[in-house]
């Protein structure tokens, strides 16, 4: 089964190696990986999917929190949270399919964000899901190249939560 983890790590040289040789060395597969700094440029946030029972996420959660430069790690099962990826689709945009990829995009509320005489660089971003749903699609009319960040995630605010 897959799972997604948030993990606040600080930001500082190695600390991205540690945690994908935690993985590596006990044969977990990361699936997904994404790092950022935060809105404290000490501290980066990693989004992570992995792999396995409950048994192994409780291991690689117990494993992550015992790196120094953790500072927390977020089981995504245990909380509501909103995911989205982005991806990056050259497609073959000739006379003839150029008006189709357009109402494609369109439909998927995507940018086409480079135009040659041949080809069309899209924009999309969404969950798992979308992106896949726009792939088959584009897939049709003739893909030339993907590029896709891996998801990110962030747990919902509890409703009755004050701003500060």
């Amino acid at each position: 089964m897959r799972h997604t983890l948030g993990v606040l790590v600080e930001n500082q040289p190695g600390v991205l190696s540690r945690v994908a040789g935690l993985f590596s060395g006990r044969g977990f597969n990361i699936e997904s990986l994404t790092v950022a700094p935060t809105l404290d440029p000490q501290v980066s946030h990693i989004t992570l999917v992995t792999t396995g029972d409950e048994t192994i996420m409780e291991q690689i959660v117990k494993q992550l929190n015992k790196l120094v430069n953790v500072i927390k790690v977020i089981d995504f099962r245990e909380v509501k949270f909103v995911d989205r990826e982005m991806a990056l689709i050259k497609v073959k945009a000739d006379a003839i399919t150029r008006a189709e990829v357009l109402r494609i995009v369109d439909i998927f509320r995507g940018k086409v964000v480079d135009v040659s005489p041949n080809f069309f660089t899209i924009e999309v971003t969404g969950d798992e899901g979308k992106i896949d749903a726009i792939l088959d699609l584009l897939a049709q009319l003739g893909i030339v190249e993907v590029v896709r960040t891996g998801k990110v995630a962030i747990a919902r605010s509890k409703k009755n939560s004050k701003m500060k």
